[in-house]
């Protein structure tokens, strides 16, 4: 395994090496992220992760990765480690099994919230979500936002490779649960977020029920709820280049059926 991973962890480009562990301070600290993490779940992502890490830390020069890998039998832990071994930017939390893109975020953002950062980004590994727009996430969050949500549904938003089938699926989902939730956010079921530290303190991760692509309608309601000011901004969101997706129609199913324990749970909250 270790031929074939060193290979994508050379990757990099070489003005980004960095002794093993380097300290911190080997980032200037005016560089934009500063106090950021993102979050970034794997499960077999070999191909596209070391490209995606590289990305990311040219975009936003300041912040720190947060791989958690869920034991993927492609080497894809591996090779986190590779590349934490090389940036002391990126960390890595293994994880035992194929545990939900949900719980995966929470413990991400526990991790993060025990030590000292101040924002906290989702993000996929299969760059689906462009690191150049985070831009416009810290635009968003320096101008007073709570949550930040990556919209393919509002002006200047859209999506990329997909067919009409996939297309109806989100959209149609969005629109249901903004409809039966009676909220406005248009893109419900996005997976590239930020959100303040104390957004999440207030959100109460320990309190999160849901796993699957539910976790973000349920992470977004939440906010609205408590009052936080959510903010959309258009992303163009593009279909993975290589490997396989996981999404399919079961996992839309499921995130929508759960709008309807959510509202219940929060008329209940108000009695």
């Amino acid at each position: 395994m270790a031929q074939s991973i060193q290979p994508l962890i050379e990757q990099a480009p070489a003005s980004e090496e960095r002794p093993l562990r380097a300290p911190l301070r080997a980032c200037p600290p005016a560089a934009l992220g500063e106090g950021a993490l993102i979050v970034v779940p794997t499960y077999n992502e070999l191909s596209n992760l070391a490209a995606l890490v590289s990305a990311v830390l040219r975009a936003a020069p300041g912040a720190r990765i947060l791989v958690v890998d869920d034991a993927s039998p492609d080497g894809t832990g591996a090779l986190a480690d590779g590349l934490a071994a090389r940036d002391s930017r990126v960390q890595v939390l293994h994880r035992a099994g194929k545990l939900g893109l949900g719980t995966a975020y929470v413990a991400g953002f526990r991790w993060g919230l025990a030590r000292d950062f101040q924002r906290f980004f989702e993000m996929d590994a299969d760059f689906s979500h462009d690191p150049k727009q985070l831009l416009r996430f810290f635009a968003a969050l320096d101008a007073g936002a709570d949550v930040v949500v990556g919209s393919r549904n509002v002006r200047g938003g859209s999506i990329l490779g997909w067919g009409m089938g996939r297309m109806f699926l989100s959209k149609g989902g969005s629109a249901y649960s903004r409809a039966v939730l009676g909220i406005s956010t248009r893109d419900l079921t996005t997976g590239y977020k930020a959100f303040t530290r104390q957004a999440l303190e207030r959100l109460r991760l320990e309190s999160v029920r849901s796993n699957g692509y539910a976790f973000q309608i349920e992470m977004t309601f939440r906010a609205v709820c408590a009052g936080m000011q959510v903010v959309e901004v258009p992303i163009t969101f593009v279909d993975r280049r290589v490997g396989q997706s996981k999404m399919d129609q079961r996992i839309f199913v499921e995130a929508i059926s759960v709008v309807w324990r959510l509202r219940f749970d929060e008329f209940r909250q108000k009695l």
